[in-house]
């Protein structure tokens, strides 16, 4: 029996409820994941390769995504390309969109699974603050490079790889760099989840008009290698109290092959999904009053012009 629980605690349901298979053939659908060489993402594009997908593989290692790709062809794969790039450095993530570009004329799915989690402060060589960059900024820049492509399958979904982390919220547009603040990876990591919910908002009222659909989901309290950049003592801990109680990710790529794959879910827009359930996101993650001013920022970072975004 589901306990009652007030709003801001509905989530803590949401993880007990069955999740929802899909036996649907994608044969020879394309589709983007983008962390594909572990946890999640490599979950999903096992998944994806089962039922016969065309693979665009994004990963950071080539030896690691050579590795996937074999496994993925075992498993009936229609084809698999792969496409090399560190996503936290945002002229690479526009390399990446233009090899994507070349490798296919239309996208079906694309997948945002690359992310990380950091308890120190880092900025990228472009002066980013990391966490910020890979978890939202390189997913809003693809789905926006890739737009052309998306608009060319008959109906595509991105979805982003969200979390419950981001009810730790953190975010404040006058200071993503985190000079001001005294930073904690859980407020970081809460900001760049947040950031990317409130964009989402915005990038589906500008493809209102169109075949592309636009959702996230958290995939479930999963071990997967994120957090492995910290130092030996977060790792320590991970390994001792953390990853003992998380699940497999095996049931994350089920539940989000089901929400790529089934009918039902292909023409939902801002949908947040704890597996396969549909969940309310914590108030501050979907303000319509800032998502304006978050997607507009983000443009800003991402040296694009939000008037061109349609």
């Amino acid at each position: 029996m589901n306990i009652k629980y007030p709003e801001e605690l509905n989530f803590l349901n949401s993880g007990k409820q069955p999740i929802e298979k899909s036996d649907v053939s994608i044969q020879g659908k394309v589709v983007v994941i983008t962390g594909a060489t572990s946890g999640v993402g490599l979950q999903t594009a096992y998944e994806c390769a089962s039922h016969g997908a065309h693979l665009i593989l994004v990963a950071r290692s080539e030896s690691k995504a050579n590795k996937v790709a074999k496994s993925c062809n075992e498993l009936g794969a229609s084809k698999i390309d792969i496409v090399i790039a560190d996503l936290s450095l945002l002229t690479q993530v526009r390399r990446c969109a233009q090899e994507i570009e070349k490798l296919t004329p239309s996208i079906d799915v694309l997948i945002h699974s690359a992310g990380m989690h950091s308890t120190k402060r880092i900025l990228t060589s472009e002066g980013l603050e990391i966490v910020f960059a890979l978890n939202h900024c390189a997913s809003f820049l693809l789905t926006v490079l890739l737009i052309p492509q998306l608009k060319h399958s008959q109906q595509s979904q991105v979805l982003f790889i969200n979390s419950e982390g981001h009810r730790f919220n953190g975010l404040n547009l006058n200071d993503l760099d985190w000079k001001k603040r005294l930073y904690t990876g859980l407020r970081s990591y809460g900001a760049s989840k947040t950031a990317q919910l409130l964009s989402m908002l915005e990038i589906n009222n500008r493809l209102m008009n169109t075949n592309i659909v636009v959702n996230a989901m958290h995939p479930g309290d999963v071990k997967t290698n994120i957090g492995q950049n910290n130092g030996w003592l977060y790792r320590l801990f991970s390994k001792l109290f953390i990853q003992p109680i998380l699940k497999d990710p095996h049931q994350s790529g089920q539940a989000i092959y089901t929400l790529i794959s089934k009918p039902e879910y292909a023409y939902t827009r801002n949908a947040f999904y704890h597996y396969t359930t549909l969940e309310l996101v914590a108030r501050h993650a979907r303000d319509r009053k800032i998502s304006p001013q978050v997607f507009q920022k983000t443009c800003e970072l991402c040296d694009l012009d939000s008037s061109s975004i349609y």
